[in-house]
């Protein structure tokens, strides 16, 4: 009877274990190099920081053929063996959205250029990661190039997930893939209200109850990017990045008129941007309170916890703003 009760109350402590099981830390590398700084060493050691998703290359458009091509594809400059490595392929929607596109042919030529990319750095991976914010016309031919992707690759296959794809899956489809990843980022519209496009809770709370009706395992991207949106006579003239309240403070050509709105006192150039008197930076940039949030949010309305969190991504410029153990809080939400 003595010995039934502790094999049972193991069973029991063993299942608790396996619910309280947090997500690992993960980042995404969304540069040109791969090349790692001391604080981005540092950031990836106090975490334990094991899995790496790095963007290989992007896949566009031929400006004049209109063929799909390879862009900015990364260069190791920096041995990355020691992670767990998960290739990244960004794809523009406009690719899939070609009426006569070759499938087969992308999805050969997309393999072939992550396995040459592989062996040259000497890289092993067991993953690879699709990164497309498909719509309804692009669809059917984003769907094909995942099946035709996976039978391949014979490679374990995330691809990347949009909110609106979570709350209408029924119309947008679920890629055949064996996980995704939710982008909890970008909600809103770029202008020059003072709202956050990067995230904004009113937003996010009209697509999460759909979390728990979504069958595909999710696990989730959190952003610790900032940008600054550059307007001139009320019309948004582009994103820049690499900005944010500390970084403008700093120059006397700008002026700060607000809690995240900077006003150009003299024409300048910075960072390689001509700026005109009068222009306006809206700063956009997630707080550590926001990602407690976000955390916080999610868990709330999950069938089953994630696996991975992925903070996008992994730059010196951004780790900087946050405090040293902020990644372990978010996770701790879970």
């Amino acid at each position: 009877m003595i010995r039934r009760f502790f094999v049972g109350l193991l069973f029991f402590l063993l299942i608790s274990c396996g619910k309280n099981e947090k997500p690992i830390v993960a980042f995404y590398y969304w540069k040109t190099i791969f090349k790692l700084s001391p604080a981005e060493k540092e950031v990836l050691r106090d975490n334990k920081v094991s899995k790496l998703y790095i963007r290989y290359f992007d896949i566009g458009l031929h400006p004049e053929t209109q063929d799909p091509i390879p862009m900015s594809p990364i260069r190791f400059q920096e041995n990355a063996a020691n992670f767990d490595i998960v290739p990244v392929v960004f794809i523009q929607n406009k690719v899939m959205s070609l009426p006569r596109l070759n499938i087969d042919d992308l999805a050969q030529k997309t393999i072939r250029l992550v396995e040459e990319m592989n062996a040259k750095n000497k890289i092993a991976v067991q993953e690879i990661q699709i990164d497309c914010d498909w719509t309804l016309k692009s669809k059917d031919n984003y769907l094909r190039f995942i099946e035709q992707f996976k039978k391949l690759s014979k490679k374990k296959l995330s691809a990347t997930i949009r909110l609106h794809q979570v709350k209408y899956f029924k119309k947008t489809k679920i890629p055949n893939v064996d996980s995704g990843v939710l982008m909890y980022y970008n909600m809103g519209t770029i202008a020059n209200d003072s709202l956050n496009s990067i995230y904004g809770k009113k937003v996010a709370e009209r697509y999460l109850k759909s979390l728990k009706k979504y069958p595909l395992h999710l696990d989730f991207a959190l952003p610790i990017y900032s940008w600054a949106i550059h307007i001139r006579e009320q019309k948004v003239i582009g994103l820049r990045s690499k900005l944010n309240v500390n970084e403008l403070k700093k120059d006397a050509n700008f002026e700060k008129i607000g809690t995240i709105f900077f006003k150009v006192k003299k024409s300048n150039y910075k960072n390689g941007v001509f700026y005109e008197e009068n222009d306006l930076l809206k700063i956009e940039a997630i707080s550590s309170e926001d990602l407690i949030e976000m955390g916080n949010d999610l868990d709330k309305n999950l069938v089953h916890a994630p696996r991975e969190i992925i903070f996008y991504d992994l730059d010196e410029f951004n780790i900087k703003n946050y405090e040293k153990n902020i990644f372990k809080q978010v996770i701790s939400c879970f």
